[in-house]
């Protein structure tokens, strides 16, 4: 496998925990209820702190260190997926993504722990471990909340409905794809969805939400090439600014 081909998937990992790390950073004071606000605030740190690992593992390959690949590239030169970026909306749609993208990177670590690159396994062992309890999070709010009341369970499955065509980009094949999965790094973004679809199927179902025909639902794809919404710009230039001042500054 060509050290471009990882560099595609450390990159693609890296933007997406990045981005939405600031994203559910934006809850941070103003939570629904203070143990909401504090673990939001708690995982939104988790995931900066993941991207880092990732960061450091492509400055080994050769690019640039953390900081600065972190904080002075524009939109276009990210490879998060759209779903990452979009506004934090009402509680249930940030935790209706919390949870379908949580699920995802489960599952995405728990392959690449067995990855025959050990720099690349040993972070997703370690980091498995942290998102194991963000995964039971997102169930039990999930559950909790539709199942509370009327209003609270169709709010849950609108978010649901309007995140998903965005939650399918997560597993926009890479142009290296074949090759990765070649390689045995790990079985590849089809594997990934379909054991993402399996695994929150189980617990919707006992949250009593309904997944729409999978057919119905088109991926919104581009974004691990470049193409994003018109939100991604003003959040990088958002989470750039302390270092534009001081790029001494740590993390």
């Amino acid at each position: 496998m060509t050290e471009e081909a990882l560099k595609d998937l450390l990159y693609k990992i890296a933007d997406d925990l990045l981005i939405l790390g600031h994203r559910n950073s934006e809850w941070t004071g103003v939570g629904p209820l203070l143990e909401e606000d504090i673990a939001f605030s708690s995982m939104a740190q988790d995931k900066v702190g993941q991207s880092l690992a990732f960061y450091q593992l492509l400055h080994q390959l050769g690019e640039q260190d953390p900081d600065t690949v972190a904080f002075t590239r524009n939109a276009e030169q990210f490879h998060n997926s759209q779903f990452v970026e979009l506004p934090i909306g009402e509680y249930d749609f940030s935790l209706i993504r919390h949870f379908l993208f949580d699920h995802a990177d489960y599952i995405r670590f728990s392959m690449l722990a067995e990855c025959p690159i050990e720099e690349v396994a040993k972070v997703a062992r370690k980091l498995k471990g942290e998102i194991k309890y963000h995964v039971m999070h997102a169930n039990t709010w999930i559950k909790q909340l539709a199942t509370a009341n009327e209003e609270a369970h169709d709010r849950l499955q609108k978010s649901l409905e309007k995140a998903l065509p965005y939650a399918l980009g997560m597993f926009e094949p890479s142009k290296f794809e074949k090759e990765i999965v070649e390689a045995g790094v790990y079985p590849g973004e089809a594997e990934i969805e379909k054991q993402w679809k399996e695994n929150i199927a189980i617990v919707l179902e006992e949250a009593g939400l309904k997944l729409p025909d999978w057919n119905s639902i088109e991926a919104v794809y581009g974004g691990r090439y470049g193409k994003h919404t018109e939100h991604l710009q003003p959040l990088v230039e958002e989470m750039s600014e302390v270092f534009r001042v001081d790029p001494t500054a740590d993390w």
